[in-house]
């Protein structure tokens, strides 16, 4: 699998494998953390397939040295926001808009931006090396799960509107049980 127009995609569990997401993270890891970067939060869609994706994907991380914050089902803009916070790389696994039978993998480099393409390549070209068992790093790394802090998301977003008046407007808001299902009505 290559990088797209946003991460990598794929039907869930027979393209995008389980195998794939740890390899993916073992080579965004090498790549990603050689500015001495240590974390990483990973978030999700409520796809089926996202839990397994997203416990492969970690455990590539860990086997890096990377210590991941999993996040649960959280937005791609909402795991973009905490990757910044935390001075973190990001990863979330969604296929956004595509049939409920896909998903995918989007990374964020530390600080919670897109990849480059020159970026890209690189993970790409770690990915064509052969298989090793043998970590890069000296350590392994540790899982942790923790919630989005959701106050302070939804604080961000509303802070766009500072100073916007909303009166007499009608928003009609359908999440279709999507990542912001949660976030959304809050906003």
């Amino acid at each position: 699998m290559q990088f797209g127009t946003d991460g990598v995609r794929g039907v869930a569990l027979s393209e995008l494998t389980t195998e794939f997401a740890t390899r993916l993270g073992r080579a965004a890891a090498r790549v990603l953390s050689a500015d001495g970067t240590s974390t990483v939060v990973v978030g999700g869609d409520t796809r089926e397939s996202t839990d397994v994706i997203d416990r492969a994907l970690s455990d590539g991380f860990v086997a890096e040295g990377l210590d991941v914050i999993r996040l649960g089902v959280a937005p791609t803009p909402q795991v973009a926001f905490e990757a910044q916070r935390r001075d973190a790389l990001g990863a979330v696994v969604s296929a956004s808009h595509n049939p409920w039978s896909d998903n995918g993998i989007k990374l964020f480099v530390r600080g919670g931006v897109k990849l480059s393409d020159a970026i890209e390549r690189r993970i790409e070209a770690e990915l064509t090396k052969p298989e090793d068992a043998e970590s890069s790093s000296p350590r392994r790394g540790v899982v942790v799960a923790a919630e989005a802090d959701h106050d302070a998301y939804v604080g961000h977003i509303v802070g766009f509107l500072d100073g916007i008046r909303l009166d007499g407007l009608r928003i009609v808001l359908d999440t279709a049980n999507g990542a912001a299902h949660r976030i959304g009505p809050d906003v």
